[in-house]
C-alpha cells in the first residue's frame, strides 16, 4: 500500500508542470546580456535612451524632414527653410569630387575613381589572388595615368597641379599602399639582418620618420627637397607628396611586420633551415605568409590611417577632397552650409574606412580558421 502510494505520488510530479527554458537566443535574451546586465548597465542603457529621445527627432528633423534637397532656386531654397541646406551637395558636387581638374574632363576622373573602386572589389575576393590579378593591377595603373595626365589618344594634356578631388585622394592613397608595403617588409627583414650597415640603415630610416610627424615630412619632401638639387632634377609636386606619404607609411608598417616576425616560433627558421631552403624562399614561403596572417589587424589599422591621412597634402597645395571641399565653400553665396559640405566629405571617408574594418574583420576570420577553438 505505501510502495503503490509512493509510485502514484512519482508519477502526478513528473506529470507536473515545468517552468519554461530561459530563452538563449533572440532580441529578448541579447538585450538582457548586453543591455540590462546588472544594475550598472541598466541604469546607464537607460541614460542613453533618454539622450536618444531627446535628440534624435530633433536631428531627424534637421537632416531630413525640413532640410532642403535641391538646388533648384539656388541658396534662396536653404534660405526659407531651418533644416540642412543639402542643395549644396547638388550645387558644388563636381567641384568637391574633382577639385582644379578641367571641368569638361570631369569623365575621366570619374573613369579612374571607377576603375579603381572595381579593382579593388575584385582584389577582395581570394579566388582572384592569381598572378592574373598583378596583370590586371599593372594595366589598370597604366589606363588610370593615361587618363589623368592626358595627351595620348586625343585626350587633352593635364598636369599635376591640376589634379584633385577625389581621384587624387584614390591615387595618393592606392599608391602609398601598394609602394610602401615591399618597402616596409624589406625594412623590417633588414632590421633583422645580420649585416651591420644594412640593419642600421634600416633602423635608422625608421626611428628617423616616425620620430617627426607627416606634416614635417611632407613639408620637407614639397619646400626643402628641391632646394638640395638643381631645378631640372625637382620631382613633381604630386611625386615629392606621394614619396612622403610613402616614406610615411612604409616606416610605420615596417614595425609592424617586424613584431610580426618576432612572433614567429624559432622552430618555423629552423625547420625550413633544417630543409635546405635558401634565405628568400625560406621567406617568401614560410615565413611571411605567418607573419601577415599575425600583423593583418593591425596592418589594416595602418592603412585605414594612410588613407585618412591624405588630407596632408592640401598644406602643400595639393587639393584632394577634403581641400576641394573648402575651395568650394570660397563661393559666398554658399559660404554659410560648410556643415552640409563636411559631413558629406565625412559620410565618404566613413563609408571608405568602415568597408576596409569589415574586410580587414571578414578576412581575418577566413584565415584564422583553422587556429580556432
Amino acid at each position: 500500500m505505501t510502495s503503490h502510494r509512493l509510485i502514484s505520488n512519482a508519477q502526478t510530479g513528473a506529470s507536473a508542470a515545468r517552468p519554461a527554458p530561459v530563452a538563449t537566443s533572440g532580441l529578448v535574451h541579447w538585450a538582457r546580456q548586453n543591455l540590462f546586465d546588472g544594475i550598472h548597465n541598466t541604469i546607464f542603457t537607460l541614460l542613453c535612451c533618454a539622450l536618444l529621445i531627446a535628440t534624435v527627432p530633433d536631428l531627424f528633423r534637421w537632416a531630413i524632414w525640413d532640410a532642403a534637397w535641391t538646388s533648384a532656386n539656388g541658396a534662396d531654397a536653404c534660405k526659407a527653410t531651418t533644416g540642412a541646406c543639402w542643395a549644396i551637395v547638388q550645387e558644388k558636387y563636381r567641384l568637391m569630387l574633382f577639385g582644379t581638374y578641367p571641368y569638361e574632363q570631369h569623365w575621366r576622373g570619374a573613369l579612374v575613381v571607377l576603375i579603381l573602386g572595381v579593382m579593388s572589389i575584385v582584389s577582395g575576393f581570394r579566388v582572384f589572388w592569381t598572378k592574373w590579378l598583378l596583370v590586371a593591377w599593372c594595366v589598370a595603373w597604366v589606363a588610370i595615368f593615361v587618363l589623368q595626365l592626358g595627351g595620348v589618344f586625343g585626350l587633352v594634356p593635364t598636369p599635376t597641379h591640376l589634379w584633385g578631388g577625389l581621384p587624387l585622394t584614390l591615387l595618393i592613397f592606392f599608391s602609398t599602399v601598394i609602394g610602401g608595403l615591399p618597402v616596409a617588409i624589406l625594412l623590417a627583414l633588414g632590421r633583422q639582418s645580420n649585416l651591420p650597415i644594412i640593419k642600421a640603415l634600416c633602423i635608422g630610416f625608421v626611428e628617423m620618420v616616425r620620430g617627426v610627424p607627416l606634416v614635417t615630412v611632407l613639408f620637407m619632401a614639397a619646400l626643402i627637397f628641391p632646394l638640395f638639387v638643381p631645378e631640372a632634377m625637382t620631382p613633381d609636386k604630386f611625386v615629392r607628396a606621394l614619396i612622403g606619404m610613402l616614406m610615411f607609411f612604409a616606416a610605420y608598417a615596417a614595425d609592424i611586420f617586424r613584431g610580426g616576425l618576432q612572433a614567429i616560433p624559432r622552430g618555423q627558421y629552423e625547420a625550413a633551415e633544417a630543409l635546405g631552403l635558401p634565405y628568400w624562399q625560406k621567406t617568401t614561403r614560410i615565413i611571411l605568409p605567418q607573419t601577415l596572417r599575425i600583423v593583418l589587424p593591425a596592418l589594416m589599422n595602418d592603412i585605414i590611417r594612410a588613407f585618412k591621412n591624405t588630407t596632408f597634402i592640401a598644406i602643400i597645395g595639393l587639393f584632394d577632397i577634403l581641400g576641394a571641399t573648402k575651395s568650394a565653400l570660397e563661393d559666398p553665396t554658399w559660404v554659410s552650409y560648410g556643415t552640409e559640405a563636411y559631413l558629406f566629405v565625412i559620410a565618404l571617408y566613413f563609408v571608405v574606412c568602415f568597408s576596409m574594418s569589415k574586410y580587414s574583420a571578414s578576412l581575418e576570420r577566413d584565415l584564422n580558421k583553422g587556429n580556432t577553438r
